[in-house]
């Protein structure tokens, strides 16, 4: 008799719970979810996004092609009054097209100098003593390290390198993030970006090079999480989107910068030594609120949201405040949850190739600004200029025409690489072209990834004290977050593999461009298998037929649609207020009725209570059956 009575108290105690406390929604939707203090905040986490496209971008132009060929200064001991001309023309063997060999050359001898101008040299082999280049060349990884000819291949080496270091760092940081704080790490990241990149304009010698750009890789990570965590739901993505656009700044600033500047090292100080006028960022970056209220930092939590709502002109009060409560930690789900069943699976190895011929093709262009036959400087302004329209007009298509058509429409536009052309012009508006429908396509592809994988609620519901009163859930699983992730991991990867196939064009010019122009058209089909989510609630499982189905195609039925569920929701929650008071009404009927005057009277008292409880219930059921 008295469990039953305690089963009951624990029962309104619980129910009592979940209406008093507050979750961290709710208090960004009281402070403004995207008010004065989250603008300054995406500024601020922008302002290194500027510099980041000079990392990623601008190594393209410190290895500018120059004419060269091989030092063949040994022939000086024989004839010392030769000309550069007669030097050139007796040392080193002539192309199809009537050109100096640039890699190659004659072997040295032991002749006399009449000898070997009555005879002359036959026997050629790869240059051995270095190379010469133009002497008035500015100085660039090219002239000081050799990277032409064989060693040509270390440049887009580098360049891979580069990139695994951005995969390296966003598996480390992310983790570390989650342990220490996003604010922390995100000092670390702009120190580290600021100090290793001045230093690269001091290396000694291209594999150091190459160790400093792999570092500086790695730290050029989760500069817009922070703000993320700040933003309310419905202004992410516009948050993101200004982080992106400042990314495109940064390349058209670039094309400027190395336009006056064409010493390499010169460039890197000018390209890295401005991170450090940020070290302002020490005094004005908050935490993310968000992760202290996770790892149970409530008062420091509290403070922060204070000051952002001061900032945005809104007040919090007292009470308020006092029901917000530690979150459980959202734990990321394991890959396998993606792979067991079927739908889910076919829609994970999608939406990976996704976002792998998004990045190979995206990183691919970037990465050939020098080999399209034009200005590389305007070349680069208009790769840059042109990322302003396309993040922007990616809004409007996912309203207008859904994800799913939207993704697969911007990857078939990649078709116009596959287009044949000799002429350097029509080249360069096709690679823009492709430039504009890559980012586009980056852009709806963070959106859909986020939407079409589902979340996982903690490992089911637990045992049960007595019908209808459960267990506390496990910590949540987020099944979204892998596989973003892995997502995530596929784009490094391709950006990896980009630098890697630009060097086939030795073979033939138009093999990288076969490549980034074929990839993206077959995923494009693999689209197709894709479920459409304009419009519909995000997935919660991963069970068999659980992805959300479509519901139309008009912005006016997703309106009335949303209005539908938002009504069904608030008549859902009076009810069960309703119930939960009742419960809670009939406990102290109970205990504090004068005529109760032992416990043998409870059981039947408690089972009356029950049986009209379970009346109600059921009326309540039946009418959201109704709605």
């Amino acid at each position: 008799q008295k469990r039953s009575a305690l089963l009951l108290l624990l029962h309104c105690s619980l129910a009592t719970e979940v209406f008093t406390m507050v979750e961290f929604g709710d208090l960004l939707r009281a402070l403004g979810d995207f008010g004065l203090f989250q603008k300054l905040l995406v500024l601020l986490v922008s302002l290194p996004l500027l510099l980041n496209a000079f990392q990623m971008v601008g190594q393209v132009f410190m290895v500018v092609e120059v004419p060269h060929h091989c030092d063949t200064s040994w022939i000086r001991a024989v004839g010392p009054n030769l000309t550069e001309e007669e030097q050139l023309n007796l040392t080193l063997p002539r192309g199809a097209d009537g050109q100096f060999e640039q890699c190659s050359m004659y072997s040295p001898v032991d002749w006399d100098l009449d000898s070997i101008l009555a005879y002359g040299l036959n026997d050629t082999q790869k240059c051995s003593n270095g190379w010469v280049y133009p002497s008035a060349q500015p100085p660039s990884l090219l002239t000081e390290f050799d990277l032409v000819c064989d060693r040509a291949v270390l440049n887009d080496v580098s360049q891979s390198i580069y990139m695994a270091g951005v995969l390296v760092g966003a598996l480390l940081f992310g983790m570390l993030s989650d342990r220490i704080g996003r604010r922390p790490v995100f000092l670390i990241c702009m120190l580290i970006q600021g100090v290793v990149g001045l230093g690269t304009a001091f290396v000694p010698h291209f594999y150091v090079f190459m160790a400093f750009r792999f570092v500086v890789g790695a730290s050029e990570v989760l500069f817009f999480l922070l703000a993320t965590e700040w933003v309310g739901v419905s202004y992410r993505p516009k948050a993101v989107l200004i982080a992106h656009t400042a990314f495109a700044l940064g390349q058209m600033m670039l094309s400027g910068l190395s336009y006056g500047i064409r010493n390499w090292r010169l460039l890197e100080i000018a390209g890295s030594a401005p991170m450090f006028a940020l070290f302002f960022y020490i005094w004005v970056l908050p935490e993310s609120a968000r992760w202290l209220v996770t790892k149970g930092r409530i008062e420091e939590a509290k403070k922060l949201l204070q000051k952002a709502a001061a900032t945005n002109k809104r007040s919090l009060s007292p009470e308020l405040l006092e029901q917000l409560k530690p979150e459980k930690e959202v734990k990321s789900g394991s890959l396998l949850d993606l792979f067991r069943k079927k739908d889910q699976r076919k829609v994970t190895i999608v939406m990976s190739c996704v976002w792998f011929a998004d990045s190979i093709v995206y990183y691919g262009l970037s990465l050939s600004v020098t080999d399209f036959g034009l200005d590389i400087y305007l070349t680069q302004l208009a790769f840059g200029a042109v990322e302003f329209p396309a993040r922007i007009s990616c809004i409007f298509l996912l309203e207008w025409f859904g994800r799913k058509k939207v993704q697969a429409g911007l990857l078939l536009q990649w078709l116009c690489l596959l287009l044949p052309s000799e002429q350097a012009i029509v080249i360069t508006v096709l690679a823009v072209i492709g430039k504009f429908t890559s980012t586009a396509a980056f852009s709806t592809s963070y959106v859909y990834a986020a939407e079409v994988f589902p979340t996982i609620a903690g490992g089911g519901d637990g045992a049960t004290l007595s019908p209808g009163v459960p267990t506390a859930r496990a910590a949540p699983l987020s099944c979204r977050q892998t596989g973003v992730g892995l997502c995530s991991t596929m784009a490094r990867v391709a950006g990896i593999l980009a630098p890697l196939i630009i060097p086939l064009d030795k073979y033939h010019r138009a093999i990288p461009m076969a490549i980034f122009g074929s990839i993206p058209v077959v995923v494009a089909l693999l689209c197709i298998l894709l479920p459409e989510t304009r419009g519909v609630d995000l997935a919660d499982d991963t069970g068999d037929n659980q992805l959300p189905p479509e519901v139309g195609t008009g912005n006016s039925e997703i309106k009335e649609k949303n209005m539908q569920n938002c009504k069904f929701k608030a008549r859902k929650n009076v009810r069960i207020r309703d119930e939960y008071s009742f419960i809670t009404f009939s406990f102290l009927r109970i205990f504090r009725s004068r005529k109760m005057k032992s416990f043998t009277e409870t059981p039947e008292m408690m089972t009356e209570s029950w049986r009209r409880m379970s009346a109600d219930a059921q009326r309540a059921s039946n009418d959201w059956t109704d709605i």
